[in-house]
């Protein structure tokens, strides 16, 4: 009778499992590069816990941002929305009263109706701030969070990460964080990590599942890692040489002219490494409480970034390009996804997936409907999770990136495509347009329009169509012209 009962128990116990809904932890690194983990490669850079993680989950290394800059990928994220329906289609500056419209029906929004406690932690930037002049401030909590904190109030980006992050002679420090918990020399990140880590905590004595998004500010440039980490990477390789001929950082520390401190190293930064290993250990630090409090089996644990490395700080080759480009360098990411109920260990996925995908994924993994009203571009990945070799619906990706000027970091006014492994890159400014394929050339070093003339027709008949149907806007004649 008792060994009855006891394996009535067993199958009782998945059933109820099966019943949970899973808590989501979004984990969002800022400016990394595709190249940048142990375990996409990096020998360099220490990432034990990312590379643990991936290990234990599925690794992809054809995922893509939906932007080459920073807001259009966090509105993508939010909306399941490419940014040309959204309409930010660049960053936001920090007047811009065009930030994400309460109109849509949002990511966060949708988990919290149905049952979910949801929090954020870091960077935001779907808004202007009102410090700076902006009309409209759009927070977090505007959008569907009921708790968020350690979120910018004004520009971002001066490596001002350490407390109280005042960079230089401003008045205000640039976060929404009012007290110190780590004392005197506490570190952004690591704050950072420390309140993910608590909601985590707090939600899970609720009995309640939680969508966490931990959106940090690492690495963005300028770079400033935690001083005892830089020091430990510039013992490790001698810093490559300064893009930079002045940097304010140093010459506040009483460092002298120049960038004696590496901030600006081209290769081996010792800043860029440091950031990422506290990105690393906060990383870390949520799979161990998760353990802890016996909710890891049942807990989607997602890490990537929102575009490609900085080419000025690092080098996401064998990628070609970086920030801001259309060229994989830009737009590749890595991407890691940790679901121990239902993700496979061990596993890398080939199949090109957008970040507009989280959206309909994470709602089919929690049993969310759709909201109607919510139009997605996106796709659920989530077939693709519990089996890698399952084949996408997808029949193509795209991009729409209008600039006025070119970005500073070289980046240009433009269109792509990627359709299987051919991809094409329009040129707004010139016309001009590029073919790759990228099974045999992921560099993207051979242009090869004049050799598949058809292939090329083909593609930008596609991307036409594409953006005629998201609404794409653009002031550029041209453009304008082609859609009439």
């Amino acid at each position: 009778m008792k060994l009855i009962l006891f394996q009535l128990c067993l199958s009782i116990v998945p059933a109820l499992a099966d019943e949970q809904k899973p808590n989501i932890v979004f984990v969002l690194a800022d400016d990394l590069g595709w190249a940048e983990l142990g375990c996409y490669g990096n020998e360099f850079n220490e990432t034990p816990h990312l590379d643990r993680l991936a290990k234990e989950g599925v690794r992809f290394t054809h995922a893509y941002a939906a932007a080459s800059v920073c807001s259009p990928y966090r509105a993508a994220l939010m909306t399941g929305q490419v940014p040309a329906r959204v309409g930010i289609t660049d960053y936001l500056r920090p007047d811009a009263s065009d930030g994400l419209s309460t109109d849509h029906v949002t990511l966060p929004e949708m988990l919290t109706r149905n049952g979910y406690a949801t929090g954020m932690v870091g960077k935001w930037h779907l808004t202007g701030y009102k410090h700076h002049g902006a009309e409209i401030e759009l927070r977090p909590n505007d959008h569907g969070f009921a708790w968020n904190i350690g979120s910018e109030i004004k520009s971002v980006g001066n490596g001002a990460n350490t407390w109280p992050y005042v960079f230089r002679k401003q008045p205000i420090s640039w976060l929404d964080l009012k007290e110190n918990r780590l004392g005197k020399e506490e570190y952004l990140t690591d704050r950072l990590n420390l309140e993910a880590v608590d909601f985590i905590e707090r939600s899970a004595k609720k009995e309640q599942p939680f969508f966490l998004y931990l959106s940090h500010y690492a690495p963005h440039t300028i770079l400033n890692g935690r001083k005892d980490l830089v020091e430990k990477y510039r013992e490790k390789h001698p810093p490559g040489k300064s893009g930079r001929v002045n940097c304010y950082l140093c010459e506040d520390a009483g460092l002298g002219k120049g960038d004696p401190g590496n901030h600006w190293a081209g290769d081996h930064n010792p800043h860029l490494a440091a950031m990422l290993e506290s990105i690393d250990d906060g990383v870390g630090k949520i799979a161990a409480k998760l353990e802890e409090l016996g909710i890891a089996e049942n807990t989607i644990l997602i890490f990537t970034s929102d575009n490609g490395g900085e080419s000025n700080v690092t080098s996401n080759a064998p990628l070609r390009g970086g920030k801001s480009e259309l060229y994989e360098g830009g737009i590749r990411v890595p991407l890691i996804v940790r679901w121990p109920a239902r993700v496979p260990k061990k596993i890398v996925s080939e199949v090109p997936t957008m970040n507009t995908d989280f959206y309909p994924t994470l709602l089919e993994a929690a049993e969310v409907k759709a909201d109607p009203k919510q139009k997605l571009d996106g796709i659920s990945t989530l077939a693709n999770w519990k089996d890698p070799k399952s084949a996408s619906e997808r029949e193509f990706l795209a991009w729409h990136y209008p600039l006025d000027r070119h970005h500073f970091l070289g980046g240009v006014s433009g269109g792509a495509i990627r359709a299987g492994d051919w991809k094409l890159i329009e040129h707004f400014d010139t016309g001009e347009f590029q073919l790759y394929s990228l099974a045999d050339d992921p560099s993207e070093s051979k242009n090869l329009v004049s050799e598949y003339p058809d292939k090329v027709i083909e593609m930008k008949a596609k991307l036409v169509l594409w953006r005629k149907s998201v609404g794409a806007q653009m002031a550029d004649p041209a453009f304008e012209a082609e859609k009439e």
